[in-house]
């Protein structure tokens, strides 16, 4: 059942790309929001900042001071420990905490059928707070593990701080998208230098960066709890991402160069990347089809450059 009424919304991180989207539909909505992060770019007008550093839990207390939310999206959990000191801290302060989370959670799957939330349980996920995770280059190598462990903090808070595991596929679009990973493609082309593929390469599952953020809003004023995957419906291959981008580049045409082993581009796979979204559709919220918006997005990104 969703909540009706103004919302007094807490994003931890939102300093850019989906978050950013996320406040401004939050405030179109009628919510009072507020951001906590470390100050680097400053907040949409009509928004509350808060800055501290979420890792450090003495600042993070003394900048909610005794504040309390109904719902908390936070943007930049990517490691058990910052699960934890985050249930320390909410606790008791918010009804309701929602985590942006991963397809990444899935790294051990390996299905041709498309992959539903219980494939990984939370609660049945071993969490080991001692590896070193405050080292970005190890945190960054283990990003799918760290937010499974994440994830798994969060569930076992239990009812005193129910939780939502927002699994996001991978996004496209905006022109504000700081990966550059279909800029790779875009330079291959211009080069004429191959696109190297798994010599299987898989398809995966995409989200459209505006209707991630949506999600995210939506999920905000509802109440269910655990896992939910966002992706938007059917299953792209690099071929058909590479088709989108050659519309941007003049007389462009993708090569192709399958490898055994080694580095490939970005969004090609050796294994299945696809999830299953039907439960954010029993809950109420219907993904659009990939196919249909994927021009759009590639010109967004690409289209004032290329």
């Amino acid at each position: 059942m969703a909540m009706e009424k103004a919302l007094d919304v807490l994003v931890i991180g939102g300093n850019r790309y989906v978050g950013k989207r996320l406040i401004t539909m939050l405030l179109a909505e009628g919510h009072r929001v507020t951001v906590l992060n470390r100050g680097s770019s400053p907040p949409p007008a009509g928004v509350e900042h808060l800055r501290a550093d979420r890792d450090d839990e003495r600042s993070l207390t003394g900048a909610l001071g005794s504040r309390v939310f109904d719902v908390v999206v936070d943007q930049v959990c990517y490691t058990p420990r910052q699960a934890a000191l985050a249930r320390r801290v909410f606790t008791g302060r918010t009804r309701r905490y929602v985590m942006t989370s991963t397809v990444e959670v899935y790294e051990y799957e390996d299905s041709p059928a498309l992959v539903r939330e219980e494939a990984v349980d939370p609660s049945a996920v071993t969490v080991d707070l001692e590896l070193p995770w405050g080292d970005p280059a190890f945190a960054e190598a283990h990003y799918g593990e760290g937010k499974r462990q994440a994830e798994a903090v969060l569930a076992a808070g239990g009812a005193a701080l129910p939780y939502t595991a927002v699994r996001v596929a991978h996004v496209l679009g905006g022109d504000d998208d700081f990966t550059g990973r279909l800029a790779h493609y875009a330079e291959r082309m211009r080069s004429g230098e191959p696109i190297a593929v798994p010599a299987v390469n898989r398809p995966a599952t995409y989200a459209y960066v505006e209707e991630v953020a949506r999600f995210l809003a939506w999920t905000a004023g509802e109440d269910f709890t655990g896992p939910v995957n966002a992706a938007s419906s059917g299953v792209l291959s690099t071929e058909e991402l590479c088709a989108a981008v050659a519309a941007h580049v003049p007389g462009g045409r993708a090569e192709f160069r399958s490898v055994e082993v080694g580095e490939v581009s970005p969004f090609s796979f050796r294994r299945s990347y696809g999830m299953d979204n039907s439960r954010a559709a029993r809950l109420g919220f219907r993904f659009g089809e990939a196919r249909q918006w994927l021009p759009r997005a590639v010109a967004e990104t690409l289209g004032k450059g290329d």
